[in-house]
């Protein structure tokens, strides 16, 4: 895997890059995400390229309004904290999109709307693909939490231009190889929220080095569900209640002691 921080300056001025990150927020006051992106868009702006944010908010076949998740909510957040001319593009048309890049200074920014807009995104289109690389010369991920995912951002992207981990994904990278590789003792791994699935292949992966797994949300609701609880109407994944009683059998999964489970009414 080649890095971003590898990267010689030579002849990489007015160069665009396309920057995958993690806009994933569901309010302006939620800031972590885009805190964690700046370290990346800064070490690219010094070296005055062009800068071409590519993200994805929300799931669109849950809002009737697509206005809800516009990528717009981050434009002021963007504007405090980097020094740096931004424009948005709350369009597809990637023909005028490639013409007002090439026309902008190097040191500029530019945020693309919300990816998950077009379908082709969550398809994996290698023809969306090839449209988003048209705007560019390089590719950055520095999106970790959806680098798992078969999307055309994350997937085909990449094979069309040189490709390079950004900051953030390369300490990622280097914290979990030191999880894995040679974690220091005692371990305890804490996992909650959604996504079981990927979260159960965690347990397994880790279920060696780790002295427990502290588990709640939908996972743990899996759990208490595999053990015959009463959890009412609150979500769990029903595709993995045969793992769940697998992992069940080691001691290492330490569920809540006390919960509140959705009515049933």
């Amino acid at each position: 895997m080649h890095y971003l921080s590898n990267l010689h300056d030579k002849n990489i001025i007015s160069k665009v890059f396309l920057l995958r990150v993690d806009f994933n927020i569901e309010n302006a006051k939620e800031i972590f995400r885009l805190q964690a992106s700046l370290e990346t868009i800064k070490f690219l702006l010094k070296r005055k390229t062009k800068i071409v944010l590519l993200s994805h908010r929300g799931r669109p076949t849950l809002h009737k309004k697509n206005k809800k998740i516009s990528l717009k909510i981050v434009i002021p957040y963007l504007k405090r904290n980097l020094k740096a001319r931004l424009t948005f593009f709350n369009h597809f048309d990637f023909k005028r999109i490639k013409q007002t890049i090439l026309s902008k200074n190097a040191g500029t920014i530019f945020l693309l709307e919300n990816l998950r807009l077009l379908p082709e995104e969550l398809a994996n289109s290698s023809r969306l693909a090839r449209q988003l690389a048209s705007l560019g010369d390089y590719y950055v991920n520095d999106a970790f939490s959806v680098s798992h995912r078969k999307n055309a951002s994350v997937t085909q992207l990449p094979k069309l231009l040189p490709s390079m981990a950004g900051l953030l994904l390369e300490r990622e990278i280097s914290n979990l190889k030191k999880v894995m590789e040679g974690p220091k003792k005692p371990l305890v791994v804490i996992l909650g929220g959604a996504k079981v699935i990927d979260k159960m292949g965690i347990i397994n992966k880790l279920k060696r080095v780790a002295e427990c797994f502290l588990v709640g949300g939908i996972i743990a609701n899996t759990f208490l569900k595999a053990k015959k609880f009463d959890i009412g109407k609150s979500a769990f994944e029903p595709k993995m209640l045969k793992t769940a009683r697998k992992l069940l059998k080691s001691a290492k999964i330490i569920l809540p002691t006390d919960f509140i489970s959705q009515d049933n009414k």
